[in-house]
């Protein structure tokens, strides 16, 4: 019979050392033990909560909108017949009774007299014959008519004259010949400067008096029914 070969000295040596070890090793961590676990508190140790879901209960749904429903439209008014007229009924005439007396004859009608008459003579148509027109004025006529109403109208103008006052400060004098355009009322239809005094305060003065002493009096009888030109001198003196 073979047997196992017994550990030699070095052996025994080791294996001794190790038990020793083991041994020292669990004193060791019963000692540890002893001492940690006392003071180990079980409630450091915290335990998860436990996670509570609450569902909410369903809402009630909403109560729809009851449509008001829209107003009928009013019905047509019913037009109003017209009311029938009343019928009238003929009236009887009542014939009174018939007499019992006789017709007079009617007596037949006379015809009329018959009136005759002269037929009277047709007179011939008159003409009258219109008024002969006047002689028209020569020359020599209306440039005297012409002359006299230039010298009305120089004492017509004479009434409104201003003398301007730079102008007799600065001593202007002069003469203005303005070109009345006239019609056969005496109206003026147009003015202007025909002949200048050499100084415009003065010209202007002088169409500012045609302005002022318009219209003027009726012309001559010449120059009457026609529109003219006339020439009228304005002077300006220093006294």
């Amino acid at each position: 019979m073979h047997t196992a070969p017994r550990p030699s000295g070095f052996d025994n040596q080791v294996f001794d050392q190790r038990l020793v070890w083991a041994l020292v090793l669990s004193i060791s961590l019963h000692i540890f033990a002893a001492i940690w676990l006392p003071n180990l508190k079980l409630d450091s140790i915290k335990v998860p909560e436990s996670l509570n879901v609450e569902l909410a209960p369903p809402k009630a749904p909403e109560p729809l909108p009851i449509a008001t429903p829209e107003p009928l439209p009013e019905p047509p008014k019913p037009i109003p017949l017209p009311k029938p007229t009343p019928r009238l009924e003929p009236k009887r005439i009542v014939e009174p009774p018939p007499s019992f007396n006789p017709p007079e004859p009617v007596s037949s009608p006379t015809p009329p007299a018959v009136i005759t008459a002269t037929p009277k003579a047709e007179t011939p148509p008159t003409f009258t014959t219109p008024p002969p027109e006047p002689p028209k004025p020569n020359d020599e006529d209306l440039d005297a008519a012409r002359s006299f109403y230039s010298g009305q109208l120089t004492r017509e103008i004479a009434r409104h004259k201003q003398y301007p006052k730079i102008a007799q400060m600065r001593g202007w004098q002069g003469e203005v010949q303005i070109d009345l355009h006239l019609d056969g009322d005496g109206n003026v239809l147009s003015s202007k400067i025909d002949t200048s005094s050499g100084h415009e305060t003065l010209d202007n003065q002088a169409l500012e008096m045609i302005k002022k002493a318009s219209p003027f009096s009726a012309p001559p009888d010449v120059l009457r029914g026609r529109s003219f030109n006339i020439l009228v001198p304005v002077s300006f003196r220093l006294e």
